[in-house]
């Protein structure tokens, strides 16, 4: 089975100016406020290279008079908490992903130093073994004794060094990854299956990915060696048997495992690995179905098939959020089906965006949906959760999944303000989309100067009276002489009729449904536009497993009504303007989507959209008794 659609590099795709691009920032400065004293710290500290004195000195690098231990990195990183050093990867990768996208010398620089700091730090551990804690914690499993995600960490470095060596272009990063591959070639080939089996069982992260990529890489023997003894069996074998193996389950113990298997496909062609990973988006996703924003887990972990209205506790996870946003967008490319981009689309706006404080850029480990949740925010440096790694990851990387193509053309799979450039056929071609300024979504829609003229200039078409009930969006084209290609577009799972689809101002004509792609052929000039309009509605989704509990969306967006305790709503559920109505729809020179309140109901209750809720206690399903 070939695969359909092929990505672009990074680089190629840039996020347009904007609220989103604001965030890319944000969480760009978090990332190199980080310093590499405080980043490195507890691999020199395993290497030998560091010794700290009452005054803030050390003896491997350069520091200030600010680099006492109240400074230093706390929580999931201290120097005596055992899952210490899996930022390092995640901060590596993020890194990579912030220069492919802006070219910045100073974030090459300061990821180039501390790649050759790890160098370092692997030469002082005898040329092989790199990490934050010392090989006996891999010896301690080995005897069955309790370490903290050991694989799991290392897997993380491993994944960053990859990452500044593929998207980056850092050698030494590679070099790095193949001494330690070397290191758990021989560590492992002691092992029978059975042994192997039941280290497996431990948490071991993505580790089965980073073989996968790195033998992708070099098609070294050992390397391949190294996937089938990271294959997990017992899990796969089971998922490949149609059992539910998921359910009460240590999610991000299994989707990395999973995106591993879909990795070991791609390089290796073994065809059960695909199997796999099709197997457990039916058990995970199809069979077992998905709270409103997309979430089938809750405190980390897998909720039963179904029956999920009795597990709305601190909700979803981002990691796992993160990485089912991964698989998704691996599932878009083998199969060409845009659900797999419609789930993407619900896992950003309302896992990505809700998950970060779009003004301190931390994170909420949790999101919950149940009656009086709270986000709980990370801080800067005293918490480093894995979900604070997963954060900089996802906030560095929202370009990739725009666009992609396949041998027909260029395929928008999700409606983001970016740049693609490519050639095509030879041609250079440069596909610009930009969200019209009044209609996008707030907050990745804000202040601009057309929203500005258009509330003090007269001699244009006056402002519609209340809030749009669509979304708009414009592409234009730019070529350097004619090219015939077919750009396809994604028709989204929340449409809530007709699309207005403009080719050069002219109506574009086709079968228009949710969840399709809506094909636009012929020779592209330079200066080509077109101009989307997406219809979309106040609409409910029921809880799964209790039909009479609905959450309410606008579009695609999730909305939390600011409420501490349960409430129960009255009207019809086949009309959800019966019992919310707009609110505060206009703010300055953009609209609101997502802004309601309750109408007629025992209490009134303002709704707004998940993401933007900050430090308020919400809930986001109600039941509902009908009128």
């Amino acid at each position: 089975m070939a695969i359909r659609l092929r990505e672009y590099s990074y680089g190629q795709i840039r996020l347009a100016e904007g609220p989103l691009k604001a965030r890319f920032e944000l969480n760009k400065q978090y990332v190199m406020s980080l310093t590499n004293q405080n980043l490195l710290r507890n691999f020199y500290l395993e290497a030998g290279l560091w010794s700290y004195s009452g005054n803030g000195g050390t003896t491997s690098a350069s520091t200030t008079s600010k680099d006492g231990p109240e400074h230093w990195h706390w929580g999931w990183e201290s120097p005596t908490c055992e899952l210490r050093g899996h930022m390092m990867g995640h901060w590596l990768s993020a890194a990579a992903r912030i220069y492919a996208q802006t070219k910045d010398p100073m974030v090459k620089a300061k990821a180039d130093t501390i790649v050759q700091e790890l160098a370092r730090c692997q030469e002082a551990n005898g040329g092989e073994w790199l990490a934050a804690f010392p090989e006996s914690y891999m010896h301690r499993i080995v005897q069955g004794k309790w370490v903290w995600a050991p694989h799991y960490t290392v897997h993380k470095l491993l994944m960053g060094l990859y990452e500044m060596y593929k998207i980056a272009g850092n050698d030494q990063a590679l070099k790095i990854m193949d001494k330690m591959a070397s290191w758990f070639y021989r560590w492992t080939e002691r092992f029978t299956r059975d042994q192997m089996d039941d280290l497996l069982d431990m948490e071991t992260g993505g580790m089965l990915e980073v073989w996968a990529d790195l033998y992708g890489l070099t098609q070294a023997v050992e390397h391949r060696e190294l996937i089938y003894r990271y294959d997990r069996r017992r899990f796969f074998d089971t998922l490949l048997a149609g059992k539910d193996v998921l359910t009460n389950k240590h999610a991000n113990t299994q989707i990395p495992e999973i995106l591993g298997a879909a990795r070991a496909w791609e390089v290796t062609g073994d065809e059960r690995f695909r199997h796999i990973v099709e197997a457990f988006w039916q058990c995970a996703v199809t069979q077992r179905g998905y709270v409103c924003t997309g979430a089938g887990d809750d405190a980390e972990l897998w909720m039963p098939p179904g029956q999920i209205a009795e597990r709305l506790g601190v909700g979803q996870e981002h990691c796992c959020n993160y990485n089912m946003m991964r698989l998704a967008q691996v599932l878009l490319r083998w199969t060409g089906d845009p659900i797999y981009a419609d789930y993407w689309e619900r896992r950003f706006i309302n896992g990505v965006l809700a998950h970060q404080n779009g003004e301190t850029g931390m994170i909420s480990y949790f999101l919950g949906v149940g009656a009086g949740s709270k986000k709980t925010w990370g801080s800067p440096t005293q918490h480093f959760w894995c979900c604070h790694g997963t954060l900089i990851q996802a906030n560095a990387a929202y370009e990739t999944p725009i666009y992609s193509e396949d041998e027909e053309g260029i395929i928008v799979n999700q409606w983001i303000p970016s740049k693609l450039e490519t050639e095509w056929e030879g041609t250079r071609t440069s596909l610009s989309l930009t969200q019209n300024g009044q209609n996008g979504l707030y907050p990745l829609n804000g202040w601009s100067v057309e929203g500005m003229t258009a509330i003090t200039r007269v001699d244009i078409p006056s402002i519609p009276v209340h809030r749009p009930d669509h979304f708009v969006y414009d592409l234009t084209v730019t070529c350097e002489q004619p090219t015939e290609l077919t750009i396809k577009l994604r028709l989204p799972w929340w449409l809530a009729g007709e699309p207005v689809i403009l080719v050069n101002g002219t109506p574009h004509s086709g079968t228009f449904k949710p969840s399709s792609y809506c094909e636009i052929s012929g020779k592209w000039s330079n200066g080509d536009t077109i101009h989307v309009e997406f219809p979309k509605r106040l609409r409910v989704e029921p809880l799964p497993g209790q039909s009479g509990t609905v959450a309410f969306l606008d579009g695609p967006i999730v909305l939390a009504g600011l409420s501490q305790e349960e409430r129960r709503l009255y009207g019809n559920l086949e009309d959800p303007e019966s019992m919310l109505i707009p609110d505060r729809e206009r703010n300055h020179s953009w609209w609101n989507p997502g802004y309601y309140r309750t109408k007629d109901q025992e209490r009134g209750i303002r709704f707004i959209p998940l993401y933007e809720v900050k430090d308020e206690m919400y809930s986001v399903y109600f039941p509902v008794e009908r009128r």
